[in-house]
């Protein structure tokens, strides 16, 4: 029954860097809250160049002049995600590396997977340097790393084993920023049930969940990412999602104090944020040169507007996505009205900044328009 004000906010109000997009992929099937699914109910396909022009056409529309695309891979599967992405589009992409830890290895059985091979490290290293002559910006990590890499003997392998370190060292060397997804929502780790509050969610994917023993804490995945970060001041981290812990942005905070190489995208999590408004604008205002835009998309448009409604009004008690039923919470959120300053430096001029060929591409982009 609330009747407070509301705006339709058609576009970004400035140009737009997504530090945080998956065009290599899309979703097959839309996903049917309503009948409680839990496994099976997307499936991932690679997609066609006509899927990438669409994407781009939705670009132009909503302001977005340049996408980082975080499914590079690396070798073969680069130059084929180059392909998809730069035979027509290269100034609309920037393109972050993966690892593939596991390779030719056997799911079921650690010891055959790649990265417990003799010289995986090295070879890593070496396939690094050839990625960065190729153009690409930085190297992602998936939540994979903390939570389903596997050392031969079965046990999780550690973010902080220095056995890596000559993969951040290399990225710091190559100015190769790292974007690093650990850990996952606070909720997750915590039992499934009457006071999770994203009990909705994990009851339709269960499978989401890493409470119990045989997983790490949350704490403990964020704590061996500090290590790494303090240990390593010559590379250029970004922490996906705020880090993991957007409902404690004074601990973020504190984090951003005391670690300058370190900064934090918000993608995938504007509702944590919009249902904090005065906590997350003096978070956004105070660590405005250290946080990014990010979707997790690519997004439809009615998600997008929610982005910049957020971002650039006072709007009050609205849905952060365009779901039927909201997909990460059942809550609404609030806009923080960001000052201009500071929205231009969390829309594009972080990332243009600290990632390698945005801001040429950028410049190439809106020179065309």
């Amino acid at each position: 029954m609330l009747k407070v004000a509301e705006h339709d906010v058609s576009r970004a109000k400035f140009p737009v860097i997504d530090m945080h997009t998956h065009p290599q992929v899309r979703l097959e099937k839309p996903v049917d809250v309503s009948q409680g699914e839990s496994k099976g109910e997307s499936r991932r396909a690679v997609v066609s160049s006509d899927a990438v022009d669409a994407f781009v056409r939705l670009m132009d529309e909503q302001n977005i002049a340049v996408c980082v695309s975080l499914d590079g891979g690396l070798g073969t599967k680069l130059e084929d995600h180059q392909r998809l992405l730069w035979t027509k589009h290269r100034d609309r992409f920037a393109i972050l590396a993966n690892i593939d830890f596991k390779g030719r290895g056997q799911q079921d059985q650690p010891a055959t997977w790649d990265c417990n091979q003799p010289g995986f490290v090295e070879r890593t290293v070496e396939q690094l340097r050839a990625a960065q002559a190729s153009g690409i910006s930085g190297l992602k990590f998936f939540k994979e790393f903390g939570l389903g890499v596997r050392n031969a003997d079965g046990s999780l392998a550690t973010i902080d084993d220095p056995k890596w370190d000559p993969i951040w060292e290399a990225c710091g060397r190559l100015k190769l920023v790292v974007l690093i997804h650990t850990a996952d929502p606070l909720a997750f780790f915590e039992p499934i049930d009457a006071t999770n509050e994203r009990w909705e969610e994990l009851r339709r994917h269960p499978d989401w969940s890493f409470h119990g023993p045989q997983w790490p804490k949350h704490a403990d995945l964020l704590a061996a990412l500090l290590r790494v970060v303090k240990k390593h001041r010559q590379t250029t981290f970004i922490a996906a999602h705020v880090a993991n812990l957007p409902e404690d942005l004074s601990t973020v905070g504190r984090w951003l104090d005391e670690n300058p190489n370190l900064h934090v995208e918000i993608a995938a999590r504007i509702a944590e944020l919009g249902r904090q408004p005065f906590t997350a604008r003096e978070f956004l205002v105070k660590y405005a040169d250290r946080v990014m835009f990010g979707t997790d998309g690519p997004r439809t448009a009615d998600r997008l507007k929610l982005h910049w409604r957020f971002f650039q009004t006072r709007d009050e008690y609205f849905p952060y996505a365009e779901n039927e039923f909201p997909p990460q919470g059942f809550w609404r959120i609030y806009g923080v009205d960001l000052p201009d300053d500071v929205l231009r430096k969390v829309y594009y001029q972080n990332a243009v900044r600290l990632i390698p060929g945005v801001e040429e591409r950028l410049r190439r982009v809106t020179a065309e328009r």
